[in-house]
Protein backbone atom coordinates (compact mmCIF):
# COMPACT_ATOMS: atom_id res chain seq x y z
CA UNK A 1 0.00 0.00 0.00
CA UNK A 2 2.68 1.99 0.61
CA UNK A 3 3.99 1.46 -2.60
CA UNK A 4 1.17 1.91 -4.09
CA UNK A 5 0.84 5.50 -2.37
CA UNK A 6 4.25 6.98 -2.73
CA UNK A 7 3.62 5.84 -6.75
CA UNK A 8 0.60 7.76 -6.71
CA UNK A 9 2.16 10.57 -5.32
CA UNK A 10 5.27 10.55 -7.91
CA UNK A 11 2.77 10.48 -10.69
CA UNK A 12 0.32 12.86 -9.24
CA UNK A 13 3.56 15.46 -8.58
CA UNK A 14 5.41 15.20 -11.74
CA UNK A 15 5.37 18.03 -14.29
CA UNK A 16 3.61 16.14 -16.92
CA UNK A 17 0.83 14.64 -15.22
CA UNK A 18 -1.64 17.97 -15.07
CA UNK A 19 -0.87 18.83 -18.87
CA UNK A 20 -1.17 15.32 -20.19
CA UNK A 21 -4.39 15.60 -18.42
CA UNK A 22 -5.83 19.11 -19.89
CA UNK A 23 -4.73 17.33 -23.42
CA UNK A 24 -6.50 14.49 -22.91
CA UNK A 25 -9.44 16.72 -22.11
CA UNK A 26 -8.99 19.06 -24.91
CA UNK A 27 -9.14 15.69 -27.53
CA UNK A 28 -12.77 14.67 -25.61
CA UNK A 29 -13.92 18.41 -26.00
CA UNK A 30 -12.86 18.40 -29.86
CA UNK A 31 -14.67 15.19 -30.68
CA UNK A 32 -17.74 15.86 -28.68
CA UNK A 33 -17.89 19.61 -30.48
CA UNK A 34 -17.61 17.60 -33.76
CA UNK A 35 -20.26 15.44 -32.97
CA UNK A 36 -22.50 18.43 -31.78
CA UNK A 37 -21.31 20.11 -35.03
CA UNK A 38 -22.92 17.17 -37.32
CA UNK A 39 -26.06 17.30 -35.64
CA UNK A 40 -26.64 21.16 -35.66
CA UNK A 41 -24.15 22.82 -38.47
CA UNK A 42 -26.62 23.60 -41.02
CA UNK A 43 -29.12 25.11 -38.52
CA UNK A 44 -26.46 27.05 -36.78
CA UNK A 45 -25.16 28.60 -40.03
CA UNK A 46 -28.79 29.86 -41.31
CA UNK A 47 -29.43 31.45 -37.57
CA UNK A 48 -25.71 33.16 -37.31
CA UNK A 49 -24.09 33.26 -40.42
CA UNK A 50 -21.58 35.73 -39.55
CA UNK A 51 -20.68 33.67 -36.10
CA UNK A 52 -20.96 30.21 -37.36
CA UNK A 53 -20.70 30.74 -41.48
CA UNK A 54 -17.07 30.53 -41.98
CA UNK A 55 -15.56 28.83 -45.51
CA UNK A 56 -13.66 25.77 -45.17
CA UNK A 57 -10.55 27.69 -46.20
CA UNK A 58 -10.86 30.86 -43.32
CA UNK A 59 -11.84 27.82 -41.31
CA UNK A 60 -8.74 25.95 -41.82
CA UNK A 61 -6.58 29.14 -41.91
CA UNK A 62 -7.89 30.02 -38.53
CA UNK A 63 -7.56 26.92 -36.81
CA UNK A 64 -3.62 26.90 -38.74
CA UNK A 65 -3.02 29.98 -36.82
CA UNK A 66 -3.99 29.20 -33.60
CA UNK A 67 -2.10 26.47 -33.45
CA UNK A 68 0.60 27.53 -34.83
CA UNK A 69 1.11 30.58 -32.11
CA UNK A 70 0.11 27.89 -29.53
CA UNK A 71 3.11 26.08 -30.05
CA UNK A 72 5.29 29.16 -30.23
CA UNK A 73 3.84 29.98 -26.62
CA UNK A 74 4.67 26.27 -25.62
CA UNK A 75 8.19 27.11 -26.77
CA UNK A 76 8.22 30.66 -25.22
CA UNK A 77 6.95 29.36 -22.25
CA UNK A 78 9.32 26.18 -21.53
CA UNK A 79 12.14 28.68 -21.85
CA UNK A 80 10.72 31.14 -19.38
CA UNK A 81 10.63 27.87 -16.60
CA UNK A 82 13.96 26.45 -17.22
CA UNK A 83 15.56 30.28 -17.04
CA UNK A 84 13.58 30.42 -13.66
CA UNK A 85 14.96 27.15 -12.85
CA UNK A 86 18.81 28.01 -13.82
CA UNK A 87 18.32 31.33 -11.99
CA UNK A 88 16.09 29.79 -8.48
CA UNK A 89 19.42 26.94 -8.38
CA UNK A 90 22.44 29.62 -8.72
CA UNK A 91 20.90 32.10 -6.48
CA UNK A 92 19.01 30.07 -3.90
CA UNK A 93 19.58 26.26 -3.69
CA UNK A 94 18.99 23.56 -6.29
CA UNK A 95 16.80 21.53 -3.30
CA UNK A 96 13.87 23.90 -4.46
CA UNK A 97 13.78 23.04 -8.05
CA UNK A 98 11.29 20.56 -7.11
CA UNK A 99 9.07 22.87 -5.83
CA UNK A 100 8.88 24.61 -8.89
CA UNK A 101 8.71 21.77 -11.08
CA UNK A 102 5.25 21.01 -8.99
CA UNK A 103 3.86 24.62 -9.05
CA UNK A 104 0.53 23.87 -10.35
CA UNK A 105 -0.15 27.77 -12.34
CA UNK A 106 3.03 25.97 -14.40
CA UNK A 107 1.35 22.49 -15.51
CA UNK A 108 -2.12 24.18 -16.13
CA UNK A 109 -0.52 26.63 -18.28
CA UNK A 110 1.77 24.18 -20.30
CA UNK A 111 -1.52 21.99 -20.51
CA UNK A 112 -4.14 24.71 -21.63
CA UNK A 113 -1.40 25.52 -24.74
CA UNK A 114 -0.64 22.20 -25.66
CA UNK A 115 -4.23 21.94 -25.12
CA UNK A 116 -5.55 24.59 -27.20
CA UNK A 117 -3.15 23.01 -30.14
CA UNK A 118 -4.10 19.10 -29.92
CA UNK A 119 -7.67 20.97 -29.98
CA UNK A 120 -7.41 22.99 -33.43
CA UNK A 121 -5.33 20.00 -35.00
CA UNK A 122 -8.28 17.50 -34.13
CA UNK A 123 -10.91 20.08 -35.51
CA UNK A 124 -8.95 20.77 -38.82
CA UNK A 125 -8.40 17.06 -39.58
CA UNK A 126 -12.92 17.19 -39.82
CA UNK A 127 -12.88 20.18 -42.27
CA UNK A 128 -14.01 19.58 -46.16
CA UNK A 129 -14.50 22.17 -48.83
CA UNK A 130 -17.16 22.02 -51.01
CA UNK A 131 -15.51 19.12 -53.66
CA UNK A 132 -14.85 17.15 -50.55
CA UNK A 133 -18.37 16.87 -49.28
CA UNK A 134 -18.68 20.18 -47.25
CA UNK A 135 -18.43 20.34 -43.70
CA UNK A 136 -17.41 23.58 -41.70
CA UNK A 137 -17.96 22.61 -38.01
CA UNK A 138 -18.51 26.38 -37.29
CA UNK A 139 -19.46 25.68 -33.39
CA UNK A 140 -16.02 23.92 -33.12
CA UNK A 141 -13.71 26.57 -34.83
CA UNK A 142 -15.64 29.36 -32.89
CA UNK A 143 -14.82 27.65 -29.76
CA UNK A 144 -11.32 27.22 -30.80
CA UNK A 145 -11.13 31.18 -31.19
CA UNK A 146 -12.50 31.36 -28.01
CA UNK A 147 -9.90 28.97 -26.27
CA UNK A 148 -7.53 30.85 -28.29
CA UNK A 149 -8.53 34.04 -26.14
CA UNK A 150 -8.23 32.44 -23.34
CA UNK A 151 -5.24 31.64 -23.64
CA UNK A 152 -3.68 34.91 -24.44
CA UNK A 153 -5.18 35.28 -20.45
CA UNK A 154 -3.49 32.37 -19.21
CA UNK A 155 -0.08 33.62 -20.91
CA UNK A 156 -0.33 36.90 -19.27
CA UNK A 157 -0.92 35.56 -15.39
CA UNK A 158 1.57 32.63 -16.28
CA UNK A 159 4.02 35.37 -16.89
CA UNK A 160 3.12 37.26 -14.24
CA UNK A 161 2.82 34.09 -11.51
CA UNK A 162 6.79 33.07 -12.64
CA UNK A 163 7.96 36.94 -11.96
CA UNK A 164 6.16 36.73 -8.63
CA UNK A 165 7.57 32.83 -7.56
CA UNK A 166 11.18 34.08 -8.63
CA UNK A 167 11.64 36.61 -5.57
CA UNK A 168 13.43 35.50 -2.37
CA UNK A 169 10.11 36.26 -0.04
CA UNK A 170 7.73 34.00 -2.50
CA UNK A 171 9.74 30.93 -2.45
CA UNK A 172 10.65 30.75 1.36
CA UNK A 173 7.39 31.35 2.29
CA UNK A 174 5.89 28.27 -0.24
CA UNK A 175 8.64 25.95 1.25
CA UNK A 176 7.83 27.59 4.91
CA UNK A 177 3.71 26.63 4.01
CA UNK A 178 4.61 23.29 2.90
CA UNK A 179 6.70 22.86 6.21
CA UNK A 180 4.14 23.78 8.27
CA UNK A 181 1.59 21.47 6.71
CA UNK A 182 3.50 18.48 7.51
CA UNK A 183 4.33 19.67 11.23
CA UNK A 184 0.17 19.82 11.41
CA UNK A 185 -0.17 16.17 9.56
CA UNK A 186 2.70 14.80 11.62
CA UNK A 187 2.14 16.10 15.27
CA UNK A 188 -1.36 16.89 15.05
CA UNK A 189 -1.57 17.35 19.26
CA UNK A 190 -1.04 19.81 21.55
CA UNK A 191 1.37 19.48 24.70
CA UNK A 192 -0.19 17.70 27.46
CA UNK A 193 -2.67 15.97 25.10
CA UNK A 194 -0.53 13.30 23.75
CA UNK A 195 2.41 10.61 24.18
CA UNK A 196 5.72 11.47 25.45
CA UNK A 197 8.50 13.46 22.76
CA UNK A 198 10.82 11.14 21.20
CA UNK A 199 13.69 13.10 23.85
CA UNK A 200 12.35 10.75 26.89
CA UNK A 201 12.67 7.49 24.75
CA UNK A 202 16.25 7.01 25.18
CA UNK A 203 15.74 7.01 29.01
CA UNK A 204 13.36 3.83 28.74
CA UNK A 205 15.08 0.22 29.38
CA UNK A 206 15.30 -2.06 26.81
CA UNK A 207 15.87 -5.82 27.44
CA UNK A 208 18.53 -8.07 25.22
CA UNK A 209 17.27 -9.07 22.25
CA UNK A 210 18.22 -11.40 19.10
CA UNK A 211 18.27 -8.96 16.26
CA UNK A 212 17.43 -9.77 12.50
CA UNK A 213 18.76 -7.52 9.93
CA UNK A 214 16.42 -6.76 6.91
CA UNK A 215 19.06 -5.43 4.03
CA UNK A 216 17.99 -2.61 1.98
CA UNK A 217 17.37 -3.37 -1.66
CA UNK A 218 19.13 -0.22 -3.31
CA UNK A 219 20.62 2.71 -2.52
CA UNK A 220 18.07 6.22 -1.80
CA UNK A 221 16.16 8.11 0.84
CA UNK A 222 13.92 7.30 3.20
CA UNK A 223 11.06 9.41 2.02
CA UNK A 224 7.77 7.55 3.53
CA UNK A 225 7.07 5.03 6.43
CA UNK A 226 3.74 3.30 6.38
CA UNK A 227 3.85 2.55 10.50
CA UNK A 228 0.85 0.69 10.25
CA UNK A 229 2.47 -2.20 8.27
CA UNK A 230 5.05 -2.66 10.56
CA UNK A 231 2.89 -2.79 13.64
CA UNK A 232 0.45 -5.36 11.78
CA UNK A 233 3.71 -7.59 10.76
CA UNK A 234 5.32 -6.95 14.51
CA UNK A 235 1.78 -8.31 15.72
CA UNK A 236 1.35 -10.87 13.25
CA UNK A 237 4.66 -12.14 14.10
CA UNK A 238 4.40 -11.51 17.83
CA UNK A 239 7.57 -9.90 17.74
CA UNK A 240 9.69 -6.64 17.69
CA UNK A 241 10.48 -4.09 14.58
CA UNK A 242 13.14 -1.68 14.80
CA UNK A 243 13.41 1.19 12.14
CA UNK A 244 17.83 1.74 11.57
CA UNK A 245 17.09 5.08 9.74
CA UNK A 246 14.32 7.75 9.60
CA UNK A 247 12.75 9.75 7.34
CA UNK A 248 14.80 11.80 5.16
CA UNK A 249 18.22 9.69 6.20
CA UNK A 250 20.06 7.92 3.45
CA UNK A 251 20.40 4.21 3.09
CA UNK A 252 23.38 2.30 1.70
CA UNK A 253 22.68 -0.77 -0.30
CA UNK A 254 22.94 -4.40 1.53
CA UNK A 255 23.02 -2.34 5.02
CA UNK A 256 20.05 -3.29 7.77
CA UNK A 257 17.37 -1.18 7.34
CA UNK A 258 14.54 -2.54 9.84
CA UNK A 259 15.28 -5.02 12.23
CA UNK A 260 13.76 -7.80 13.78
CA UNK A 261 13.63 -9.35 17.33
CA UNK A 262 13.49 -12.85 16.36
CA UNK A 263 16.04 -15.80 16.97
CA UNK A 264 16.63 -16.75 13.05
CA UNK A 265 16.60 -14.83 9.48
CA UNK A 266 12.98 -13.84 8.60
CA UNK A 267 11.23 -15.19 5.53
CA UNK A 268 11.13 -13.77 2.31
CA UNK A 269 7.63 -12.84 2.55
CA UNK A 270 8.05 -10.69 5.73
CA UNK A 271 11.17 -9.33 4.24
CA UNK A 272 9.07 -7.99 1.28
CA UNK A 273 6.43 -6.48 3.56
CA UNK A 274 9.15 -4.66 5.50
CA UNK A 275 10.50 -3.41 2.67
CA UNK A 276 7.21 -1.87 0.91
CA UNK A 277 6.43 -0.50 4.37
CA UNK A 278 8.81 2.45 3.68
CA UNK A 279 9.29 4.68 0.21
CA UNK A 280 12.82 4.61 -0.59
CA UNK A 281 14.07 7.30 -3.18
CA UNK A 282 16.67 9.24 -5.08
CA UNK A 283 15.77 12.15 -2.90
CA UNK A 284 13.68 13.77 -0.40
CA UNK A 285 10.53 15.05 0.49
CA UNK A 286 8.58 17.21 2.84
CA UNK A 287 5.55 14.71 2.99
CA UNK A 288 6.55 13.09 6.26
CA UNK A 289 10.33 15.16 6.58
CA UNK A 290 10.22 18.26 8.63
CA UNK A 291 13.59 18.36 8.36
CA UNK A 292 14.23 18.84 4.79
CA UNK A 293 11.95 21.90 4.71
CA UNK A 294 13.76 23.10 7.44
CA UNK A 295 16.67 22.49 5.12
CA UNK A 296 15.66 23.87 1.96
CA UNK A 297 15.26 27.65 4.11
CA UNK A 298 18.70 26.78 5.68
CA UNK A 299 20.36 26.25 2.41
CA UNK A 300 19.13 29.82 1.08
CA UNK A 301 20.06 31.42 3.86
CA UNK A 302 23.95 29.90 3.94
CA UNK A 303 23.91 31.52 0.08
CA UNK A 304 22.11 34.40 1.26
CA UNK A 305 25.33 34.68 4.02
CA UNK A 306 28.01 33.45 1.93
CA UNK A 307 30.89 36.29 1.00
CA UNK A 308 30.09 36.03 -3.11
CA UNK A 309 26.48 37.18 -2.15
CA UNK A 310 26.26 38.82 1.00
CA UNK A 311 22.27 39.34 1.17
CA UNK A 312 21.84 40.06 4.51
CA UNK A 313 17.67 40.72 4.12
CA UNK A 314 17.17 37.11 2.37
CA UNK A 315 19.11 35.55 5.54
CA UNK A 316 16.79 37.36 7.84
CA UNK A 317 13.77 36.15 6.12
CA UNK A 318 14.53 32.69 6.56
CA UNK A 319 15.39 33.16 10.18
CA UNK A 320 11.71 34.45 10.55
CA UNK A 321 10.09 31.25 9.21
CA UNK A 322 12.35 29.07 10.32
CA UNK A 323 11.03 30.81 13.57
CA UNK A 324 7.21 30.43 12.42
CA UNK A 325 7.72 26.15 12.01
CA UNK A 326 9.62 26.07 15.09
CA UNK A 327 6.80 28.41 16.55
CA UNK A 328 3.92 25.37 15.59
CA UNK A 329 6.17 22.40 16.89
CA UNK A 330 7.11 23.89 20.15
CA UNK A 331 3.33 23.85 21.57
CA UNK A 332 2.77 20.23 19.58
CA UNK A 333 3.59 16.76 21.00
CA UNK A 334 6.31 14.96 18.93
CA UNK A 335 5.37 11.20 18.88
CA UNK A 336 6.53 8.97 20.62
CA UNK A 337 9.32 7.15 18.51
CA UNK A 338 7.92 3.43 20.23
CA UNK A 339 4.70 1.84 19.44
CA UNK A 340 2.72 -0.04 21.99
CA UNK A 341 -0.34 -2.43 21.69
CA UNK A 342 -1.84 -3.60 24.69
CA UNK A 343 1.10 -2.74 26.42
CA UNK A 344 3.61 -4.84 24.19
CA UNK A 345 6.37 -2.91 22.56
CA UNK A 346 5.87 -3.48 18.97
CA UNK A 347 7.72 -1.28 16.70
CA UNK A 348 10.77 1.42 17.30
CA UNK A 349 11.04 4.01 14.78
CA UNK A 350 13.65 6.97 14.13
CA UNK A 351 11.31 9.98 14.38
CA UNK A 352 12.06 13.69 14.80
CA UNK A 353 12.75 15.65 17.99
CA UNK A 354 12.41 19.17 18.99
CA UNK A 355 16.14 19.37 19.78
CA UNK A 356 16.86 17.96 16.46
CA UNK A 357 14.41 20.66 14.14
CA UNK A 358 15.97 23.36 16.52
CA UNK A 359 20.19 22.60 16.01
CA UNK A 360 18.97 21.53 11.80
CA UNK A 361 17.89 24.94 11.88
CA UNK A 362 20.25 27.03 13.69
CA UNK A 363 23.13 25.71 13.64
CA UNK A 364 24.89 26.23 10.43
CA UNK A 365 23.01 29.66 9.88
CA UNK A 366 24.68 30.73 13.25
CA UNK A 367 28.37 29.33 12.38
CA UNK A 368 27.92 31.57 8.55
CA UNK A 369 26.81 34.74 10.98
CA UNK A 370 30.02 35.76 12.34
CA UNK A 371 29.90 39.67 12.27
CA UNK A 372 26.44 40.14 11.57
CA UNK A 373 24.81 41.83 14.09
CA UNK A 374 21.65 42.06 12.23
CA UNK A 375 21.09 38.11 12.17
CA UNK A 376 22.15 37.38 15.51
CA UNK A 377 19.07 39.82 16.65
CA UNK A 378 16.93 38.01 14.49
CA UNK A 379 18.52 34.68 15.63
CA UNK A 380 18.01 35.31 19.49
CA UNK A 381 14.58 37.50 18.66
CA UNK A 382 13.41 33.87 16.84
CA UNK A 383 14.47 31.97 20.43
CA UNK A 384 12.78 34.82 22.43
CA UNK A 385 9.12 33.93 21.06
CA UNK A 386 9.69 30.52 20.77
CA UNK A 387 10.88 30.04 24.28
CA UNK A 388 7.15 31.83 25.04
CA UNK A 389 5.66 28.70 23.47
CA UNK A 390 6.76 25.96 25.04
CA UNK A 391 6.90 24.84 29.17
CA UNK A 392 8.87 21.93 28.28
CA UNK A 393 12.28 21.69 30.35
CA UNK A 394 13.71 19.92 27.70
CA UNK A 395 13.06 22.06 24.77
CA UNK A 396 14.05 25.19 26.97
CA UNK A 397 17.25 23.55 27.39
CA UNK A 398 18.22 22.99 23.83
CA UNK A 399 16.88 27.07 23.26
CA UNK A 400 19.15 27.87 25.91
CA UNK A 401 22.02 26.54 24.30
CA UNK A 402 21.15 27.98 21.10
CA UNK A 403 21.51 31.27 23.44
CA UNK A 404 24.82 31.11 24.92
CA UNK A 405 26.05 29.57 21.69
CA UNK A 406 25.33 32.80 19.85
CA UNK A 407 26.34 34.93 22.71
CA UNK A 408 30.22 33.63 22.48
CA UNK A 409 29.92 34.06 18.84
CA UNK A 410 28.91 37.74 19.38
CA UNK A 411 31.91 38.13 22.17
CA UNK A 412 33.90 36.62 19.55
CA UNK A 413 33.71 38.16 16.39
CA UNK A 414 31.80 41.96 16.84
CA UNK A 415 34.62 44.22 16.87
CA UNK A 416 31.91 47.59 17.68
CA UNK A 417 31.20 47.88 21.64
CA UNK A 418 27.67 49.43 20.72
CA UNK A 419 26.94 46.01 18.28
CA UNK A 420 27.67 43.80 21.33
CA UNK A 421 25.94 46.45 23.73
CA UNK A 422 22.78 45.42 21.58
CA UNK A 423 23.11 41.95 21.51
CA UNK A 424 23.89 41.78 24.87
CA UNK A 425 20.44 43.76 25.44
CA UNK A 426 18.48 41.00 23.29
CA UNK A 427 20.17 38.28 24.94
CA UNK A 428 18.54 39.80 28.74
CA UNK A 429 15.23 39.42 27.24
CA UNK A 430 15.58 35.67 25.51
CA UNK A 431 17.03 34.63 29.02
CA UNK A 432 14.44 36.26 30.59
CA UNK A 433 11.85 34.21 28.05
CA UNK A 434 13.39 31.17 28.52
CA UNK A 435 12.98 31.73 32.68
CA UNK A 436 9.46 32.99 32.62
CA UNK A 437 7.84 31.69 29.27
CA UNK A 438 6.84 35.43 29.07
CA UNK A 439 7.30 37.23 25.85
CA UNK A 440 8.85 40.81 27.01
CA UNK A 441 8.12 43.75 24.73
CA UNK A 442 11.35 45.75 23.81
CA UNK A 443 9.97 48.83 26.03
CA UNK A 444 9.96 46.35 29.12
CA UNK A 445 13.28 45.92 31.12
CA UNK A 446 14.28 42.15 32.09
CA UNK A 447 14.38 41.37 35.95
CA UNK A 448 17.85 41.44 37.97
CA UNK A 449 19.39 37.93 38.66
Amino acid sequence: MQKIKHIWSEIHSSFWFVPTLIVAGSIALAIAFIELDGAASAQLQTNWPRLFGASAEGARGMLSTIAGSMMTIVGVTFSMVLVTLALASSQYTSRILRNFMRDRVTQISLGIFTGIFAYCLIILRTIRSADEGGFVPGLSVALGVMLAIGGIGALIYFIHHIASSIQASSIIASVAEETIATVDRLFPEKLGHGPMDNENDQWLPQPERNWQAVKAPRNGYIQSVDNEVLLRIARENKTLVRMEHGVGEFVVEDTPLISLAVKGPPDQMVINALRSALALSRYRTVHQDASFGIRQIVDIALRALSPSTNDTTTAVMCVDYLTAILARVASRNIPSSHRYEDGELRVITVGPTFEGLVTESFNQIRDSAGGNVGVMLRMLGALQTIASLTTDLSRRQALHEQVEWIAELAKRTLASPHDRTRVESRLAHVREALKTGRLLSTHEQPTKA
